[in-house]
């Protein structure tokens, strides 16, 4: 009985690593790909360690214990598939945000095996919740170590297909961006269908302006403002930091945002994993045939010029709610336009690639945020 469950075990793993190489279908979970890609290499120790049980126990069974044995393996190196990729992916990385952005590279490596397995939890910081413009909520992360200077302000737009999700949405990055010295507003805005497109703009560049009013008090430097958006709040970022023509905007990060909104409705289908088609004609008011300008005004890759702020993309090429090749066209206008850039696409990774912060994703994406704002902030 144990060995037909081991063998059961290595093939729901080996299901999993598939993952990693591919999409998630419209019917399974995507959060089950962020699960292989950002933990995978925990899984992989259990993978191995069933293949040697079922060695182990092979008994009057050596044909079972071989097929279990030999799923179990290859579960192993599909899962251990992301930490791979991130390792072989650093060195380049950090060659491409040098080149690009400049300013001081963070001191510790891309990638670190160590960090995979042993990498501390965040330590929280306090957090205010304050009322921004419009009576609309947001929480200020205090840079950390910033006495007698004013820090560079990220301000944070969360995700959530612009009908839902909120300014509390993974935290851990505010965190760890306070903590090295950035002051974080994670900001709300008005949701869909009641409120469309450009109500979310508008409220993205009053709270920046009423950042601005209140500098001194929340010690942040109002020339210096970052905005990262993730997912539709990327969106949302990528547009305002193109069109506000705000010289204090000194850069803008899209993760795993959709940067073309036509584009993203003819190349999708009703019943997608998001039901995308849905939630952009409640967020636009309707087809691209019907409501055209809000669509163009919305899309990042229509508002590229040469004046456009330098911009960091991240992208999983195996997500699911979002094409990557969204981020793949825009970084090519961006190219047009010789706008310092640079598009980080992962192989493995989904959407939240950001979720683990010690994950093979999550390393990558955190020590080119720390480069990228090092480079445009100073």
């Amino acid at each position: 009985m144990l060995r037909w469950f081991l063998l059961c075990f290595a093939l729901a793993l080996a299901a999993l690593g598939l993952f990693t190489v591919f999409k998630a279908p419209a019917w399974s979970s995507w959060k089950l790909a962020l699960l292989a890609g950002e933990f995978g290499h925990w899984l992989a120790i259990v993978a191995v360690l069933i293949g040697i049980a079922a060695g182990w126990l092979a008994g009057d069974t050596p044909t079972i214990a071989r097929v279990t044995l030999a799923i179990a393996l290859g579960a192993a190196l599909l899962l251990a598939k992301p930490a791979w990729q991130a390792w072989r992916q650093g060195p380049e990385l950090a060659e491409q945000l040098a080149a690009q952005f400049g300013g001081a590279q963070p001191v510790p490596p891309p990638f670190s095996l160590a960090t995979l397995f042993f990498g501390p939890a965040v330590t929280p910081v306090a957090v205010q919740s304050l009322t921004a413009p419009n009576a609309l909520p947001l929480d200020f992360y205090r840079a950390v170590g910033r006495i007698d200077t004013p820090a560079p302000c990220v301000v944070m737009v969360h995700g959530g297909g612009w009908d839902s999700g909120d300014r509390t949405q993974l935290p851990g990055l505010n965190h760890w961006l306070a903590r090295r010295g950035y002051a974080v507003a994670a900001i709300s805005y008005r949701l869909a269908p009641r409120f469309q497109w450009p109500a979310q703009q508008h409220d993205l560049i009053a709270a920046i302006a009423w950042l601005k009013e209140r500098a001194g008090e929340l010690g942040i430097d109002p020339q210096r403002f970052v905005v990262i958006g993730r997912s539709a709040g990327g969106q949302i970022a990528l547009v305002t930091a193109y069109t506000a023509g705000d010289p204090a905007i000194r850069g803008v990060i899209g993760l795993y945002a959709p940067s073309d909104l036509i584009f993203g409705y003819v190349n999708t289908v009703e019943d997608d994993m998001l039901k995308s088609p849905a939630l952009m004609r409640q967020f636009l008011g309707g087809t691209p045939d019907s409501a055209r300008a809000n669509y163009e005004s919305a899309s990042a890759l229509f508002h590229v010029t040469p004046r456009t702020p330098p911009t960091l993309l991240i992208h999983g090429v195996n997500d699911a709610l979002v094409w990557y090749r969204h981020s793949v066209r825009l970084d090519a206008r961006l190219a047009e336009q010789r706008i310092p850039r640079v598009y980080v696409s992962f192989p493995w990774a989904t959407h939240a690639i950001e979720f683990n912060l010690n994950g093979p994703g999550g390393q990558l994406t955190t020590y080119a945020i720390e480069a990228f704002l090092a480079g445009v902030t100073k």
